[in-house]
């Protein structure tokens, strides 16, 4: 003898059918939504601004971090460095300048301007150094914009 499962009562397929179409809605919106978000646009330009010159406050700071770093020869290894007052403050290497907001065909270095405790979080002010005219950029804002000090 077979039993037969008794059908669906109607609240319950109801409910299947409205749980469908709000799945196949979502769906449908991800699909149409979704590359736009993720896929970066060709058009977009780098949007740093670069200033020929740097009177923030924070710009003789920013000056003072550039006579330490001159003072341990611009190091080009990324890495914590021994600073005054028991600090240490990072060197983060080679910057590459992809966006192409500072003057082509130079090798940059990047040094965060403010010391701290080893291992620390770094903040977001860098000044990058050209390597070949010592020329250096101080940026208070991760390299959102650029000051020539």
């Amino acid at each position: 003898m077979t039993i037969l499962a008794t059908p669906p009562a109607p609240l319950s397929r109801l409910r299947r059918l409205v749980g469908t179409f709000a799945l196949l809605t979502a769906m449908v919106a991800a699909a149409l939504v979704g590359p736009s978000v993720v896929t970066p646009s060709l058009t977009d330009s780098a949007s740093a601004a670069v200033y020929s010159s740097c009177t923030m406050t924070r710009c003789a700071d920013a000056r003072t971090a550039r006579s330490g770093w001159a003072a341990k020869g611009f190091p080009t290894s990324r890495g914590w460095y021994t600073w005054s007052g028991g600090l240490y403050n990072f060197a983060g290497g080679q910057f590459y300048n992809r966006e192409g907001q500072l003057p082509a065909n130079a090798t940059y270095h990047e040094y965060d301007v403010y010391p701290r405790a080893y291992g620390a979080s770094r903040d977001a002010y860098r000044i990058v150094v050209n390597r070949s005219t010592g020329v250096t950029w101080f940026s208070p804002d991760h390299y959102a914009n650029f000051y020539r000090l």
